[in-house]
């Protein structure tokens, strides 16, 4: 399941919703993604997250699909906020559920990761200079490319 969304989550709501959900669960990864004060040297009082809307959701309904014929995995859940935030706000959360901890870790790491290169997000931070956007990072792409090499 995927939700793009200006509204905050409750990510202990999400986490038990589907740690709960099959009683053969044995394995709850989760990571949350939250809005720094600092970035590249700069003081960011605010983010702004653009993104293409029926795009975004088609993208990261793909990197769910791949998580899960890559593991062996009973459900994720992404949840990715847009609009403006400020620092300490949440931004995203992945959650998988699986029968034990290595395949949910791995597809809660994989979906992270194709989500920072291949989900069309826009970021404009608000600095003391002025507003700039975010440009993509190298270590990222780092990131990405060490699950092409495992295949």
């Amino acid at each position: 399941m995927v939700r793009v969304q200006l509204e905050d989550f409750d990510a202990g709501a999400e986490i038990t919703r589907l740690r709960l959900a099959r009683p053969d669960t044995g394995a709850v990864a989760a990571f949350i993604g939250q809005v720094r004060d600092l970035n590249e040297g700069a003081e960011i009082s605010g983010m702004t997250l653009e993104h293409y809307p029926g795009m975004t959701e088609k993208a990261l309904e793909a990197i769910v699909d791949q998580a899960r014929q890559r593991w062996n995995i009973f459900d994720a859940l992404v949840i990715h906020r847009i609009g403006a935030l400020k620092p300490l706000d949440q931004i995203v959360l992945v959650v998988v559920s699986g029968a034990h901890r290595g395949e949910a870790f791995s597809a809660c790491e994989f979906i992270m990761d194709y989500l920072k290169t291949e989900a069309p997000f826009w970021k404009k931070e608000r600095t003391e200079t002025g507003d700039r956007w975010v440009d993509a990072r190298s270590s990222d792409d780092t990131a990405k490319q060490r699950w092409t090499e495992n295949q």
